[in-house]
């Protein structure tokens, strides 16, 4: 039976390709996107809803379907400051999913980051492990959290530091205590996460780097 599916961050590198992907499978029928800003995606299965997302209590009625794919996120750069990153990264994301909770979506499904935890000294993990810890106390039937590293692929906006990184880093990574780092490319992690949605699963599943593409030499 064809599904429903909501998407936030869908104008990001994971989201936008994912919408992409939702879109072609037969597993869902509608895809629903929430966005800050249009997205330019057209597909009869497709609605784009433009919000405030400092007034997300308004528009709860959106947040319903099958499954919540959550790839929302921003940097310390773009966002201006730590505080203004973690209201996206934290604050957003945690209010989205207590109101797919409160919706009875049966489906959870977020994108983390690699070293996510909530005891972490390092705001970014920290805020990300805090989210992780919060979302699996909610009622949803099924949570899978997606820890990527590093993500590749084409942006709208510029990232110096990963630009360079990206370069870098699968050269480092072919050291084998560096290898659990190396860039995976937003296409791949919306590959993962469809398959996942797809598929039978346990309750609460992790999905680190070499769960979700394969091992290289």
């Amino acid at each position: 039976m064809a599904k429903t599916a909501v998407v936030v961050g869908a104008t990001g590198l994971v989201g936008e390709e994912l919408v992409k992907q939702l879109i072609r499978s037969d597993g869902f029928d509608k895809v629903v996107t929430v966005t800050r800003r249009s997205l330019d995606i057209e597909s009869d299965k497709h609605q784009n809803h433009i919000i405030n997302f400092e007034q997300l209590d308004q528009h709860a009625d959106l947040i319903k379907g099958d499954m919540l794919f959550s790839c929302l996120g921003t940097t310390r750069k773009q966002a201006g400051s730590i505080a203004a990153q973690r209201r996206i990264d934290y604050d957003y994301q945690l209010q989205i999913a207590q109101l797919a909770a409160k919706n009875n979506v049966s489906h959870y499904l977020l994108v983390s980051s690699s070293g996510a935890n909530a005891k972490s000294s390092a705001a970014y993990m920290k805020m990300k492990g805090e989210l992780e810890e919060q979302v699996k106390q909610l009622p949803f039937k099924r949570v899978s959290i997606f820890q990527p590293s590093l993500l590749t692929g084409k942006r709208k906006e510029t990232r110096t530091g990963e630009g360079i990184a990206a370069y870098i880093m699968p050269v480092l990574c072919k050291l084998t205590f560096l290898r659990k780092y190396r860039p995976i490319t937003g296409k791949q992690v919306a590959s993962k996460m469809l398959e996942v949605s797809l598929s039978k699963g346990k309750t609460l599943e992790y999905f680190v780097l070499d769960d979700v593409f394969p091992k290289t030499p």
